[in-house]
């Protein structure tokens, strides 16, 4: 068993939640959330970032619009939809328990 198997597994398990958290306080670029991740320590890359948000769009939690850029071609903002704000509700409280939990077992 590998530790960066298990180590990048954790990982992949809260970036929903935390992607779900970054938009749900401002409308944002991807690379913007990339760069708030990385801020985190949480790395991740465009090729894992772009299918959690389509995933995350198609089950109704995100809006996206486009806006003209000063840089280059439009680009896509995501938003939370109000769907999106009660499922980040319901995994906020679900991080809490979890992270209990683990400070209880893990501080014996």
């Amino acid at each position: 068993m590998k530790l960066e198997n298990i180590q990048a597994q954790m990982r992949k398990g809260i970036l929903e939640y935390c992607i779900l958290a970054i938009i749900s306080s401002e409308e944002i670029y991807a690379s913007d959330i990339i760069g708030k991740l990385k801020e985190a320590k949480l790395l991740i890359v465009e090729g894992t970032l772009y299918p959690l948000l389509t995933r995350l769009k198609n089950a109704g939690f995100l809006d996206y619009n486009w806006k003209e850029s000063d840089q280059g071609p439009p680009r896509k903002y995501y938003s939370i939809t109000t769907e999106g704000k009660a499922f980040l509700t319901e995994l906020d409280k679900t991080w809490k328990v979890l992270s209990y939990s683990v400070k209880q077992l893990t501080s014996l």
